[in-house]
C-alpha cells in the first residue's frame, strides 16, 4: 500500500505541474489583463502604465513569467496579490478557516442524509416513496443554486427571520451557536446538490445488489430485513458511491465561490471570484491549484477506500 501512495503521489505532482503550465498559459494568452481596468481610465497615461506593467513583470513572455511563479511556489512563496499587493498565501490563510467550515457542514450534512433517503429509496423500490424522492433530485439537479439560495433568504431570513441573511457572525456575537445559525443556509445550499446525486447513487448501487444470490440467501435463512441491508447489502454498494463522494471534494470547493457570494461568507471561494473579476494573476493561480489539489487528493482517497469497502482489492 505505501509503495502505491508514493507512486500516485509522485503522478500527482506531474499533473499538478502539467495544470499549472496549461492554466498559467491559457490565463496569461487570454484577451485583457490586470491592467485593463486603467486603459479607459483618463488620469493614468501610457506611461504609468508601461511602468506598473513592468514592475509586475507583465512586460516579459509568459514562460518566464510561468517559470519564476512556479520556483516560488516550490519554495513556499505564492506570489503578491496584484490588486492589494498582499501576499497569496497570508490572503488564503485567512479565509480557510471559514471556507473549510463551510465545505465540512455541507459534507456532513449531505452524508447524515443522502444514506438515509438512498436507503428507503431502494428498500421501497418503485413506491410513492422512491418516486418522490426521484422527482425531488431530479429538481435539485435542473434547480439553479443560486436561485435556491435566494428563495432561503427570503424565506426564511427576510419573511420569518428565522435564520440570519448573510454573513457568518452577528457584530455582537461570536457563540457557536450564533455561527451554526449563519452556518444552517449556506451549507444547505452546497450539500443539497451532494444529497441528491449521492442518494440516488447509493439506491442504484443497492438495487443491484439487492438482486444477488447471497442477498436472497440471506432472506431464505430467515435473517431480519435491517440486517441484511446493513450487512449484505450496504457495504457492498459503497463501491460506486466513494468515487462520487471523493469526486465532490472539488465540487464543494467550486460551488463555494457562488454560496459564499450569495451569502455574503468570507471564504476562499469570494476571494478567488474577486481575482477573476480583477485579473488577479498570483490569486487566479493559487485558485486553480487548490482546485486541483482537492480532485486529485479526492480520487486518491477514494482509491484507497476501494480497498477497505472491498477485502478483494489489493494495491500493489
Amino acid at each position: 500500500m505505501s509503495s502505491y501512495v508514493a507512486k500516485r503521489a509522485v503522478q500527482a505532482c506531474a499533473l499538478l505541474l502539467f495544470v499549472s503550465l496549461v492554466g498559467y498559459a491559457i490565463m496569461s494568452l487570454a484577451p485583457g489583463g490586470p491592467l485593463a481596468v486603467y486603459l479607459h481610465n483618463p488620469q493614468v497615461t501610457p506611461e504609468k502604465i508601461d511602468l506598473l506593467r513592468h514592475q509586475l513583470g507583465l512586460d516579459r513572455p509568459w514562460y518566464l513569467r510561468y517559470a519564476a511563479w512556479l520556483g516560488g511556489l516550490v519554495r513556499g512563496h505564492w506570489g503578491y496579490s496584484y490588486y492589494t499587493g498582499r501576499p497569496v498565501l497570508e490572503m488564503i490563510a485567512e479565509r480557510l478557516p471559514a471556507t473549510f467550515t463551510l465545505m465540512l457542514s455541507a459534507f456532513i450534512l449531505a452524508l447524515v442524509l443522502s444514506f438515509p433517503l438512498g436507503v428507503l429509496a431502494a428498500t421501497h423500490k418503485y413506491s410513492w416513496g422512491d418516486n418522490l424522492l426521484s422527482l425531488g433530485a431530479f429538481f435539485v439537479w435542473a434547480m439553479p443554486t443560486f436561485w435556491f439560495g435566494l428563495m432561503l433568504q427570503m424565506t426564511l431570513a427576510v419573511r420569518w427571520h428565522l435564520l440570519p441573511v448573510a454573513g457568518i457572525h452577528d457584530l455582537d456575537n461570536n457563540s457557536a451557536r450564533d455561527l451554526l445559525r449563519h452556518l444552517a443556509m449556506p451549507a444547505l445550499v452546497l450539500g443539497i446538490g451532494s444529497i441528491a446525486s449521492w442518494s440516488r447513487y447509493l439506491r442504484s448501487g443497492m438495487l443491484e445488489v439487492l438482486s444477488q444470490d447471497y442477498v436472497r440467501t440471506a432472506y431464505a435463512k430467515g435473517l431480519p430485513a435491517r440486517r441484511v441491508v446493513r450487512r449484505h447489502v450496504l457495504r457492498n454498494s459503497l463501491l460506486p458511491i466513494v468515487t462520487i463522494m471523493g469526486l465532490d471534494l472539488h465540487v464543494l470547493f467550486s460551488g463555494a465561490v457562488i454560496t459564499e457570494s450569495i451569502f455574503g461568507w468570507p471564504g476562499m471561494g469570494r476571494l478567488f471570484l474577486a481575482a477573476l473579476n480583477n485579473r488577479d494573476y498570483p490569486l487566479q493561480m493559487a485558485g486553480l491549484m487548490v482546485s486541483a489539489a482537492l480532485l486529485i487528493v479526492g480520487n486518491l482517497l477514494a482509491d484507497l477506500a476501494y480497498a477497505v469497502l472491498d477485502p478483494r482489492i489489493r494495491y500493489q
